[in-house]
């Protein structure tokens, strides 16, 4: 209670936190308040040291919290596995959704899998999941998007066309048009590569693209790679 109004990097809202530990030094919460200005600030040694107490003492409440930010911030796709798995295991309900509310958690782990190369395995559990979330009426943002990806660098270009379209109805942004313009390339259908190349270009110059405020995500395009895109098109004759 002490801490509301006060902000996260200011000496009285670290004192209040410390207090409180000092009261129960087993207080999960008060571990977990302190880290995320550290996170923040990119003090990441300080953020480990206290997000692991915070883990130690509560797991079930702080271990996605933790896999999300070692995937999100770190690259650290190892960990992030290990921390989501592990919270999947000690509980018989639903692990629920990263802390920015974008993904599932079980859709990060995916994605974990796909940046240490096993792609077969990351497209197994992206398709459980949507198909999951699918029944809930509650499909990600991108999920859609991330799957296409993975179809498409697999060269299971039907299957990405098809999940791209499905991305279209539920979140068209310009990363989707993109990767829909690379299949239809790969299945020798010019005129709709650069229809949707044309339509990328538009989308992103008018915001509609993805967006992370503190780091990239995965599949994430810029205006050059859809340019680039086009001129190879039309060095290439399609006109």
């Amino acid at each position: 209670m002490e801490i509301k109004g006060h902000y996260q990097f200011s000496k009285e809202y670290q004192t209040v936190l410390d207090e409180s530990i000092e009261i129960d030094s087993t207080f999960d919460y008060a571990y977990c308040a302190k880290s995320i200005a550290y996170l923040k600030s990119g003090d990441f040694v300080t953020w480990k040291k206290l997000i692991d107490k915070a883990v130690e003492y509560n797991p079930k409440e702080h271990l996605g919290y933790r896999g999300w930010c070692r995937y999100q911030f770190f690259r650290d796709y190892k960990g992030a596995i290990r921390d989501i798995e592990k919270l999947d295991s000690l509980v018989d309900y639903d692990i629920g959704q990263s802390q920015n509310g974008i993904y599932h958690l079980n859709i990060a782990k995916g994605l974990c899998y796909k940046a240490i190369g096993e792609k077969e395995k990351a497209i197994a559990i992206l398709e459980k999941q949507i198909k999951l979330n699918e029944e809930e009426d509650f499909v990600g943002a991108n999920d859609y998007l991330h799957l296409g990806v993975l179809y498409l660098e697999t060269e299971k270009f039907k299957k990405a066309v098809e999940t791209f379209k499905k991305q279209s109805e539920n979140n068209e942004i310009a990363e989707n048009q993109f990767y829909l313009a690379l299949s239809y390339i790969s299945l020798d259908k010019p005129v709709e590569s650069k229809f949707c190349l044309e339509k990328a270009k538009e989308l992103y110059i008018g915001g509609r693209k993805m967006y992370d405020p503190y780091s990239n995500p995965m599949d994430k395009i810029y205006l050059e790679n859809i340019e680039n895109e086009i001129k190879t098109a039309y060095n290439n004759g399609y006109k």
